[in-house]
């Protein structure tokens, strides 16, 4: 048995859209989560146009299939960068020390994987070097905003009894205090290299990449004693998709153009509780977060 979702931005998703997708694939019931933002229903077999009907609404409706046994997650990895934060902290960093426009070009290519991560990451962290220490904190209080829901998500799944966990390709001076401030219980990250008070333009090693994303992941589901099936995980670049394609549940959140391709589940026009409809949360069940 399969769940069709439909998630769009509130106030969007015409109820007349759900009931003619209900009809033309033989579903049950619609269940509207949130009046007018998300509906779902169940279906017994993969609708044969899914992936025609997806492209047609692609520019209004996230349309998605999940299977209706074991929904909800007890666990939740999330990327950092663009995904529980708005921005992309090295970005920030780089606009900092006057070379935003270059680093930014070389991120937009590696998220998309048109580059090899570590090496676009050693890269783009030696255009800071000598960059004070100080803009860290800086650029956590002045650039760095939350990706709406994430607060809610977090909480909410922990609620439940989830564990949440944040392994970023990013940095640990960003993520966690970013982790703090979601609720997450444990952050992953790499450490940025300070001598005499200045950024020393290197990371510690070993680097935390697409690889150790995914192996972040299965230590803690073997430290919290459950299956792979049992977890969310949510990102949006090429250095993700190896957590994404291995968890029971793996969503591509505004997600770039190659991730999108090879990802199953994508929500664009929902925030991040979309995350809670694709789970069968109903609004009314939502917990709110702090930040």
């Amino acid at each position: 048995m399969f769940v069709v979702s439909l998630i769009a931005r509130p106030g969007t998703l015409d109820p007349a859209l759900a009931e003619a997708l209900r009809n033309a694939w033989g579903g049950g019931d619609v269940t509207w989560l949130s009046p007018d933002e998300a509906a779902e229903f169940p279906v017994a077999t993969r609708p044969g146009n899914l992936d025609a009907v997806r492209a047609d609404l692609g520019d209004r409706v996230d349309l998605n299939l999940v299977m209706a046994e074991g929904r909800r997650k007890r666990m939740l990895i999330a990327d950092m960068d663009s995904t529980m934060i708005r921005q992309e902290c090295i970005d920030e960093l780089a606009a900092e020390a006057g070379v935003g426009d270059r680093v930014a070009a070389i991120t937009a290519r590696a998220m998309n994987g048109e580059l090899d991560f570590e090496g676009a990451l050693l890269e783009r962290v030696g255009l800071l070097k000598g960059l004070p220490e100080t803009v860290i904190d800086q650029v956590l209080a002045r650039r760095i905003t939350y990706m709406p829901g994430g607060a809610t998500l977090v909480a909410t799944m922990k609620a439940q009894g989830a564990a949440a966990i944040l392994v970023s390709g990013g940095f640990t001076a960003f993520a966690g205090p970013v982790a703090g401030a979601l609720g997450f219980d444990v952050a992953q990250a790499n450490d940025l290299l300070v001598e005499g008070g200045m950024l020393t333009g290197d990371v510690g090693r070993p680097i935390l990449g697409r690889d150790a994303k995914v192996a972040a992941l299965e230590a803690h589901v073997a430290r919290l004693g459950i299956a792979a099936a049992d977890v969310l995980a949510v990102g949006d670049g090429a250095n993700d998709l190896g957590m994404l394609g291995r968890a029971g549940m793996g969503v591509a959140l505004h997600a770039k153009p190659a991730v999108q391709a090879e990802c199953d589940l994508r929500v664009n026009h929902g925030d991040l509780t979309a995350l809670l409809y694709l789970q069968g949360y109903g609004r009314d069940a939502f917990v709110q977060g702090v930040a």
